[in-house]
């Protein structure tokens, strides 16, 4: 059984991946949506749990985890992974791995069992039923990818996903060269691959409803959206593959195209406009969209197509202005999730995948690099000062990238967001300068002229602080995203210890003093997208003329992270990036949207967003105060 950890781990089993499954949890009952709406604070319950399923080292966990979810010691049931076993499977992996695999398997079978549908059924009781068309548009990473090369290379995979599912594990485990050859795209096209390599988004509701076994995505809420009547025929989920540039998703795919029709379709068949859900990366593609369909060059729809075709934008966790930890993960192959492991779990991911290889991986999938983060130092602060500093606070979130000490290979000073990103392209190759620089931009436009004329820069129009909401006026957004789960914030930087890396740095992940753990100062924001990304457009960009001179509605409802103690996903008041697409109130307030009911929604603030958001150096032209 341990012939795979003894092949590439020169290791022998350890006791830790023996341990018994533990028994199926007692029923959870849903708390009542009255109380989960109310937004006054309790005390929270942090924890470390290692859950980075939002990038990469977070979908290995979630491979793992699922096994257990399965209920079962051995996998051979499934024909994507042969005769590769549970028990083998745990002998290759970190015993950290394991233990937070089974830690996550005993809480997930307590919040699986909660009854899904019950938000559902009560606003159904209350009279609310299905009004608007719905299209969902997913985050990154949470789309399945597909193989549909037939090469002798390719074959094997053949309509299998080698993104989340048990393929991918396989693939990974058994063949990493192969499986790193078909998930990379082209470094210089930024398309699909020489050698017939081709793997496309899933489509369907089965595309983002789960990760893999076990582990829902959207699932909860296509449940309760069918309960008061969606199915089908007035619902539908726009997949897309998340590692291409915007740009390349029309060239290579035409999503905007079909995104475009699906609207117009909805639209027609039942003679109402449609609601659209996006959550996360999902935001940025819709609000790029919104330029697209309206732009001659792109969809040739005209100023008024959203106006005439889309009721409400429902904007959930949207990583508008970009997450920081995107620049650590391309420039040095790290996070958080991989600073936080313990020195064991490092060896055994390294042995997976290497620093070199993650960042190698990062920088050939160009859509992640469309969470670079946007605004420079108006938003994120200069050298000595940062918007969502607090009082008392040691060390300002200003210098983004720091170093405790400077050498030959490092800058001779800490860096700025907008520093950090320059020095990102100067030790980056030439493939990912162009890749990044032809097809995204991080600035900010202070004038409504600038607006107006980055209606013609696609690069700009994934940037809301370079372009404009739609000329809409009927239309309405809607902001919900979670606060209060510590978030990363600034990194501390040193020089790499290998001189056979391709990495000049690394995260400095001995440095743990005061609020640095393990060369991570974290801030507030939902885990994964920081405060000020998430909310500062909704809050403030957004009231500004250049940026909505059509005054589109915004409404903003934070949702506190109060998870459940002993919850791994959260419970049905967790705000997490991820797991708040299970929160009740929030699929409460979907469903209130959907249904033609969205003015009943109150703003609820519970943050200092409006604090920070004030401190921006960001500033309504003079002629419109």
């Amino acid at each position: 059984m341990s012939f795979l950890r003894r092949r590439i781990l020169g290791d022998t089993p350890t006791d830790s991946s023996r341990k018994a499954t533990p028994p199926k949890a007692e029923e959870v009952r849903l708390a009542p949506v009255s109380k989960i709406i109310d937004s006054k604070k309790h005390p929270k319950h942090h924890n470390k749990r290692r859950n980075g399923f939002v990038f990469f080292l977070g979908g290995l966990f979630g491979i793992v985890a699922a096994g257990f979810f399965a209920g079962r010691s051995d996998l051979i049931d499934f024909p994507e992974i042969g005769d590769l076993s549970m028990d083998s499977l745990m002998d290759i992996l970190p015993a950290s791995f394991v233990q937070d695999a089974r830690d996550l398997a005993r809480g997930e079978r307590e919040a699986v069992n909660y009854d899904s549908f019950s938000v559902g059924l009560n606003l159904l009781s209350q009279g609310v039923k299905a009004n608007h068309p719905v299209i969902m548009v997913p985050g990154v990473i949470s789309t399945g990818l597909e193989s549909w090369g037939t090469t002798n290379a390719s074959r094997q995979y053949f309509r299998k996903r080698l993104w989340g599912s048990w393929s991918m594990m396989r693939a990974l485990v058994l063949d990493k060269e192969s499986w790193k050859r078909h998930i990379m795209l082209d470094k210089y096209t930024g398309l699909d691959p020489e050698g017939g390599i081709k793997l496309r988004a899933a489509q369907g509701f089965d595309a983002a409803d789960f990760f893999i076994t076990g582990y829902w995505i959207w699932n909860k809420i296509l449940e309760n959206l069918a309960t008061i009547g969606y199915d089908p025929t007035n619902s539908f989920t726009a997949a897309y593959d998340w590692r291409l540039s915007y740009a390349n998703l029309e060239v290579r795919d035409q999503y905007f195209t079909r995104l475009m029709m699906y609207i117009e379709m909805a639209n027609k068949v039942s003679n109402k406009k449609v609601v659209l859900i996006s959550h996360s990366m999902g935001s940025q593609v819709l609000f790029y969209f919104f330029h697209w369909v309206a732009a001659a060059e792109g969809g040739g729809g005209g100023d008024d197509w959203v106006d005439k075709h889309v009721d409400s934008w429902v904007n959930i966790s949207g990583c508008m202005l970009g997450a920081l930890k995107g620049l650590p993960a391309v420039l040095s192959g790290e996070m958080k999730d991989t600073a936080q492991l313990n020195a064991f779990a490092v060896y055994g991911l390294e042995r997976f995948l290497s620093r070199e290889e993650r960042a190698e991986l990062f920088r050939a999938m160009p859509g992640i690099s469309s969470m670079l983060p946007m605004g420079g130092n108006a938003v994120w602060g200069n050298s000595t000062w940062a918007p969502d500093d607090l009082p008392g606070q040691n060390v300002s979130f200003g210098p983004f990238i720091n170093f405790k000490t400077q050498n030959d290979s490092t800058p001779s000073r800490n860096l700025t967001v907008e520093e950090s990103l320059s020095y990102l392209m100067n030790v980056t190759d030439p493939w990912y300068n162009d890749q990044v620089k032809s097809s995204y931009s991080q600035g900010v436009a202070h004038t409504t002229a600038e607006v107006e004329a980055n209606e013609k820069d696609p690069r700009k129009w994934i940037n809301p602080l370079e372009s404009r909401l739609p000329l809409a006026p009927n239309l309405k957004i809607y902001c919900f995203y979670g606060v209060g789960k510590p978030t990363e914030r600034t990194y501390y930087y040193r020089r790499s210890e290998n001189p056979l890396s391709s990495l000049n740095v690394t995260i400095d992940t001995t440095l743990t003093e005061d609020n640095i753990d393990h060369g991570v100062v974290l801030g507030e924001g939902d885990g994964t997208v920081n405060l000020l990304s998430a909310a500062y457009v909704c809050n403030k960009g957004w009231h500004m003329h250049r940026y909505n001179p059509a005054g589109v509605k915004v409404k903003v409802y934070e949702m506190p992270h109060e998870p459940e103690r002993f919850s791994p996903r959260g419970g049905p008041n967790t705000g997490d990036h991820v797991d708040i697409l299970g929160r009740s109130s929030l699929n409460d307030l979907i469903l209130r949207v959907a249904a033609g009911k969205g003015d009943d929604i109150g703003h609820n603030v519970v943050s200092d967003i409006k604090k920070y958001a004030d401190r921006v150096e960001i500033r309504e032209e003079p002629e419109y105060l």
